[in-house]
């Protein structure tokens, strides 16, 4: 009888196993690139001079161009210096998780300023004519939190739908949150309402990063879950929940929501792309792509750029090719 219960045991372990070692094996390898691969947390576009922008974390908000995708080469930082308010943030200045977009004939850089561990954050924006790295002019704080809110005011990224401008955010504390932007100043609405999106069950709610596009009837929340920054030892990967609403709830294809810790696993660690997360979404000629970082298990967990291009099932799910 123990034996017994040992093999079905066994064969359970097994059988629970099998379906995510077969989805790993199914994971595409990012765009094969060349040049300078290094990146965190990147935000990439298409701009209006023909070439493609991405900007990260590092750096006084790192910069690299490319003319094709594939080749990519350090372009210096959005900022020559950082703007002095920084400052009540981090000791440093350092600056996390930008998210790039235009509108209303300019280029919009939000950006996120904090320290490891803490919720007293903010995020700022800066405006330029060329999205090019050196034009951004600081406009100031868009929202903060304080230690005494439920949640963290980082990782930002903006969406326009129905004339309205809106601002995911968020990491860890309560999850992922939203607010209503000005579509004239960029920044939060006096005593806007701050929506809840997702979140996970347990401690440390180890959810952050989020994403929304639109795609069809409904809104896509795209976010990165479980451990970042660790290089090889890191656990980030992509989930993705869907709404017909943009405030939510968003719910995985089980009808599971996000604010239970539901979410559709669409990109995780394989082979040598470890920790696959700090997602975010651009449309270029018609193409949608997904732009993430992973830490290279064939260079010491170096943190590097993936890009691949984003697909929908018949059922309007996005899937990684």
């Amino acid at each position: 009888m123990k034996r017994y219960r040992l093999a079905a045991t066994l064969a359970a372990a097994l059988l629970a196993f099998l379906p995510t070692t077969a989805q790993a094996a199914a994971y595409p390898d990012p765009l094969l690139l060349t040049g300078q691969e290094i990146i965190h947390d990147p935000t990439a576009l298409h701009l209006k001079n023909g070439l493609y922008v991405a900007y990260s974390t590092g750096g006084i908000i790192g910069a690299r161009l490319s003319t094709d995708l594939r080749h990519w080469d350090d372009a210096g930082n959005a900022f020559a210096e950082p703007p002095s308010w920084w400052y009540e943030y981090n000791d440093t200045a350092d600056p996390w998780a930008p998210d790039i977009s235009y509108r209303a004939g300019k280029y919009w850089l939000y950006y996120a300023v904090s320290s490891w561990g803490t919720n007293h954050s903010a995020i700022g924006v800066a405006t330029s004519t060329s999205g090019m790295p050196g034009t951004w002019t600081d406009q100031g704080k868009v929202f903060t939190s304080e230690t005494s809110d439920t949640w963290n005011a980082i990782d930002p990224a903006v969406i326009q739908t129905d004339g309205e401008l809106w601002m995911s955010f968020g990491s860890y504390w309560t999850g992922i949150r939203m607010v209503e932007l000005n579509p004239s100043t960029g920044k939060a609405l006096a005593g806007a309402t701050v929506h809840h999106l997702a979140t996970r069950p347990d401690l440390p709610y180890a959810v952050e990063g989020p994403y929304i596009v639109k795609h069809g009837h409904y809104y896509y929340l795209f976010a990165s879950y479980d451990a970042c920054c660790a290089g090889v030892n890191s656990t980030y990967k992509i989930r993705v929940g869907r709404s017909p609403t943009i405030t939510g709830p968003y719910v995985d294809s089980t009808g599971k929501p996000m604010l239970e810790g539901g979410g559709d696993l669409l990109l995780a660690g394989h082979g040598r792309y470890i920790g696959t997360g700090g997602e975010s979404v651009f449309r270029d000629r018609g193409q949608d792509w997904l732009a993430y970082h992973y830490y290279d298990a064939e260079d010491s967990g170096t943190p590097k750029l993936g890009l691949n291009a984003l697909g929908w099932t018949k059922d309007g799910w996005p899937s990684v090719r």
